[in-house]
């Protein structure tokens, strides 16, 4: 088995986010995307000259003052309520990532205090000991800054040999932008990225001083501008399920489901399983793939972790 730039094109601050920033960019890139019509606001008259809904209509919608609104908006949370905080995700029709983005950013210090940086992560024996029963499909273990903690042998068949790379470069978010082999393997690159930023985004939200976070935000917005604009958007979602297409160079096309496990431990380690439809051209193609890669990938057992 083997083991953030503030706005587009600027630095990230090296000592973390900038908390009241993120706050109000948030805010504003998720009123911008709602459509008055979409709440019943009826738009008459002139053109509108900024898009998706304006501070007062938003205020309205979510029974607050317009000058309430305007200061939160303008990064300054202090004493926010939390029903405060429902109302205006119920008006920007926040999903429940969304709406725990919020509630971090807006109050930073209480959040905190519950959720510590996670620094240098182990993974259990037991765990290493589950991925190694799991010969038939490809499975790891993932840490909250999209590391690559631990993983089986048909996930180094599937992803590539993982054991062969320096502990550092073992991130999903730097293989996704900055290694070209994986823009070949995930047919939908676009939505691999997107999810990326999204994990990262929604992760920055609890831990906004992590230096380590800050250091792969800064990286990668210096390496990426499809990073940098991913991170504009200020787009935020949990590690969840779903469908990836990829190319492999061996078994060539493939549709694999996917589901992660959250583990309880509270230091944002996941376990992701890959599987296909039994009975599936893609099932066929996972055989074939554990088959060929006793020879073709090297297992790498005892390899340190980072």
């Amino acid at each position: 088995m083997d083991a953030i730039p503030d706005s587009p094109g600027s630095p990230e601050r090296p000592d973390g986010l900038d908390q009241r920033a993120e706050l109000s960019e948030f805010l504003r890139s998720r009123r911008a995307r709602i459509k008055p019509e979409d709440v019943g606001i009826a738009v008459v008259g002139r053109a509108r000259r900024v898009p998706g809904l304006r501070r007062e209509e938003l205020a309205q919608l979510a029974g607050v003052s317009v000058a309430y609104y305007t200061r939160l908006e303008q990064g300054n949370g202090r004493n926010v309520s939390s029903e405060v905080l429902d109302a205006i995700a119920r008006a920007l029709r926040l999903t429940d990532a969304e709406h725990a983005h919020l509630t971090h950013l807006a109050k930073p210090r209480q959040q905190r205090r519950k959720h510590r940086a996670p620094r240098r992560q182990q993974v259990r024996t037991g765990l290493r000991q589950l991925l190694d029963s799991m010969e038939g499909v490809p499975a790891y273990i993932g840490g909250a800054r999209s590391e690559i903690l631990a993983w089986n042998r048909m996930a180094a068949a599937l992803f590539g040999d993982w054991g062969t790379m320096p502990p550092g470069e073992r991130n999903w978010a730097r293989l996704t932008f900055l290694n070209p082999d994986y823009r070949e393997l995930f047919r939908d690159w676009e939505s691999k990225a997107s999810d990326m930023v999204s994990y990262l985004r929604l992760y920055a939200g609890k831990h906004p001083d992590d230096p380590d976070l800050s250091a792969l935000v800064g990286e990668l917005s210096v390496k990426s501008e499809e990073f940098r604009k991913l991170w504009a958007t200020h787009d935020v979602k949990e590690k969840g399920h779903g469908v990836k297409r990829m190319r492999h160079p061996l078994v060539g096309e493939l549709t694999l489901s996917y589901e992660t496990l959250h583990l309880p431990d509270d230091d944002g380690q996941f376990l992701s399983v890959y599987h296909a439809e039994p009975g599936s051209p893609s099932a066929e193609a996972l055989r074939l793939l554990a088959s060929w890669g006793t020879d073709a990938v090297r297992a790498g057992s005892g390899t340190p972790h980072a």
